[in-house]
């Protein structure tokens, strides 16, 4: 089985992790859940030291198909959430896919 690994880094305010860790788990994670080939998600936090923190989405797909069908045709691009500029102080316009080798996701 091909398993692709799908990550998406942003920079948010450090004061607002909590909630917006929250606001992920119920928008964009959410629509992971409901994804055939979906395998499974991570969120993780950097601290940049000055009030602003690295925020990354790192999700397990079972291909590019299940990637496309929650992210589109063009799955490098981004999908963001209606309050996503609410929190996010920068907006990468894509993500990074990455061939998984070995390892498993965490469980769904």
């Amino acid at each position: 089985m091909s398993m692709i690994l799908r990550k998406w880094t942003a920079t948010i305010r450090t004061a607002d992790v909590e909630e917006y860790t929250r606001y992920v788990e119920e928008t964009g994670a959410g629509d992971y859940r409901h994804t055939a080939g979906y395998l499974g998600h991570q969120i993780a936090v950097r601290d940049n030291g000055d009030g602003t923190s690295e925020f990354s989405t790192l999700s397990w797909w079972g291909g590019m198909d299940a990637i496309k069908a929650f992210a589109g045709e063009n799955p490098e691009t981004a999908r963001y959430y209606p309050e996503d500029d609410r929190y996010l102080l920068t907006r990468p316009e894509t993500v990074e896919h990455y061939r998984v080798l070995s390892g498993s996701p965490p469980s769904p």
